[in-house]
């Protein structure tokens, strides 16, 4: 059932897509630069995340976590915490143990700038890192990663990457990021002096074999791509923002971020202590899925798999309304007598993300179950919950002024904090 009204038409096929014969049974499939779940008997599979808290060596954010968490900060745990989107942890404990202690931690966070514009996915660990940040009272540092898009995607150019990550500032100032709690850098503009050094240190830490055990490099890679680890890492050590931290290395970072991303983290966490600064800590989301079902995740690479921070409101609707997969049944008539499935409809996805009402979010599960909510209803919702979300960033990237852009990248501008001070 796709469209927007309760015009019944078949479901899409991608999410049973019938593989080619050599392509049968196989595993899934996660890294920085690939998300693919599984195929059985030649059928995609959702990701399964419980498989990939045991192959990480992650935990997983259950109860007890988030009830300490609202202890702890007085807060309750946002929408993308209580829903289990951000679902995975590295010492998550330690952080709250911290704040608890008034000692000082600090938030970092990034985006590789792949195109001018992001799409909604890339905007879930930065809703997080607002909301982090408000409830903490702490620095955020948002890397721009535009040298390791011109390395991993060869049909980019230097200009291209670089004038993206000018973009990406606008998207984030609009956000509500302001300069006194946060510093967004790219790579190629601030690599030098501490940041550099600490990440010659970290590439001196890492051998090539647990580089190619950990990304599956290979003797084809190119060096630039080996070297990059060294490059994410550098952040999560306070060091390398001295106008922040001064000459302090005790300072620990939390990191949000998707659990593709991990890997970097777990060398970070390997070679921290010996190089005599503090484990990061990380929290994990889940990846926002392909407008074409669950089984992959959004991508910037295909138009028709995203929405985009750019995409006017009849673009959105589009997409939805022709893109969207949906958990529901071939007929309208069978939809009323059996009812959908919210955990494959991808508009419902969307809006467990994107809605914040708890209530309102049950009840249209609910509804969809019983068949009394029928797709073209949960995509209407779907579409005018993305509208309301990607036009409100819209209108206020209109009014980012240029000094705001300059003083968010601005390494000087002053940004202490109080708890700072505190051992």
């Amino acid at each position: 059932m796709t469209g927007n009204a309760d015009t019944a038409v078949p479901t899409a096929e991608v999410q049973s897509l019938e593989l080619n014969s050599e392509a049968k049974n196989l595993a899934q499939n996660i890294t920085p630069w690939d998300v693919e779940g599984a195929v059985v008997d030649g059928k995609a599979q959702p990701i399964d995340y419980n498989m990939l808290i045991e192959k990480f060596g992650t935990r997983k954010i259950d109860a007890a976590i988030l009830e300490r968490f609202e202890k702890v900060t007085g807060h309750k745990p946002h929408m993308l915490l209580r829903r289990g989107v951000f679902f995975s942890h590295r010492d998550l404990a330690g952080i709250l143990d911290r704040h608890e202690q008034g000692k000082p931690f600090y938030l970092y966070t990034g985006r590789g700038p792949s195109r001018d514009h992001m799409h909604i996915g890339h905007m879930l660990p930065f809703m997080f890192c607002k909301w982090l940040q408000d409830v903490f009272d702490v620095p955020l540092v948002i890397q721009l990663t535009d040298d390791e898009k011109f390395l991993f995607k060869p049909k980019l150019t230097l200009d291209e990457v670089y004038a993206n990550s000018a973009k990406a500032v606008q998207e984030l100032a609009a956000m509500g990021f302001r300069p006194e709690k946060t510093f967004i850098f790219s790579n190629m503009d601030y690599m030098g002096g501490a940041f550099y050094r600490n990440i010659l240190s970290i590439s001196r830490s890492i051998t090539f074999n647990q580089a190619k055990a950990t990304f599956g490099f290979d003797n084809s890679s190119a060096i630039g791509r080996i070297h990059f680890p060294s490059i994410q890492a550098a952040p999560a050590f306070c060091s390398s923002f001295p106008e922040i931290f001064g000459t302090r290395k005790d300072i620990p970072c939390l990191i949000p971020c998707a659990i593709d991303q991990d890997p970097y983290f777990r060398l970070t966490r390997d070679v921290a202590q010996p190089l005599k600064h503090k484990k990061p800590s990380l929290i994990h989301s889940q990846f926002l899925p392909a407008l074409q079902g669950i089984t992959s995740k959004m991508s910037s690479s295909i138009d028709s798999t995203a929405v985009f921070m750019n995409d006017t409101p009849a673009q959105i609707k589009n997409k939805i309304n022709k893109y969207a997969f949906s958990g529901g049944q071939t007929s309208l008539e069978e939809h009323r007598q059996f009812g959908g499935n919210p955990d494959v409809d991808v508009a419902y996805q969307y809006l467990t993300y994107f809605l914040e009402d708890d209530e309102e979010v049950a009840q249209l599960a609910d509804g969809y179950r019983k068949g009394e909510i029928s797709t073209g209803e949960m995509k209407a919702r779907c579409i005018k919950v993305l509208q309301e979300f990607i036009g409100e960033i819209q209108e206020r990237a209109k009014s980012v002024s240029d000094q705001l852009l300059a003083d968010l990248q601005n390494p000087s501008f002053p940004r202490r904090f109080a708890s700072l001070d505190k051992k």
